[in-house]
């Protein structure tokens, strides 16, 4: 099941985390790279008790950080599905979009189908290397894919969804100030 809640956190925890937001580092991963922060040990206190009331059980975070891409950095589709992160098995990934947005065209997380795979894919039904296969060689190739649904980037929007669904940012570029983006993986 997807979801999403709109005006997520109190405006002070929104208006710090944008003060905090203005450092981020390069990462490369085959054949991508991110830009990202480290998630700081005030917000993970008040998001993981916030999401475990949400979802009716304690979670645990596998793995969190903030994101940010803008029309020249992350510019890829980069379509995939988080099955495995950190040598683990998620339930859940999340994203929760942090800045204001300037455009008036939808943009936000698309949510595709492959057209050999489905609608998602866990990783112990491929061997690693065809599962890795999709996630590189695929991500790119609009061919591959039928976009399923977006749903639309709205500054204090979460959105939770199965970390196996394939997806990505919608479209593949953002606007010049950048998105910038909470994302964890849990279970």
């Amino acid at each position: 099941m997807i979801y999403t809640l709109d005006n997520f956190m109190p405006n002070e925890i929104l208006n710090k985390l944008n003060k905090y937001l203005v450092d981020f580092k390069e990462i490369e991963r085959p054949g991508k790279k991110f830009w990202v922060m480290e998630t700081p040990d005030f917000f993970l206190n008040w998001i993981i008790p916030k999401i475990s009331a949400i979802e009716g059980k304690r979670i645990e975070s596998i793995l969190s950080f903030f994101r940010t891409s803008t029309d020249k950095l992350d510019t890829n589709w980069g379509i995939h599905c988080d099955s495995i992160v950190e040598d683990q098995v998620p339930q859940r990934a999340l994203v929760l979009y942090i800045s204001k947005s300037p455009l008036d065209t939808l943009h936000g997380t698309a949510f595709w189908k492959h057209k050999k795979h489905g609608d998602s894919l866990t990783y112990e039904e491929l061997s690693s290397d065809k599962f890795n296969n999709i996630l590189i060689n695929d991500s790119e190739n609009l061919d591959m894919w039928e976009l399923n649904s977006v749903i639309g980037y709205k500054q204090n929007r979460f959105l939770s969804y199965p970390c196996n669904y394939f997806h990505s940012k919608y479209p593949n570029k953002s606007w010049e100030q950048g998105r910038k983006v909470f994302v964890m993986f849990y279970k």
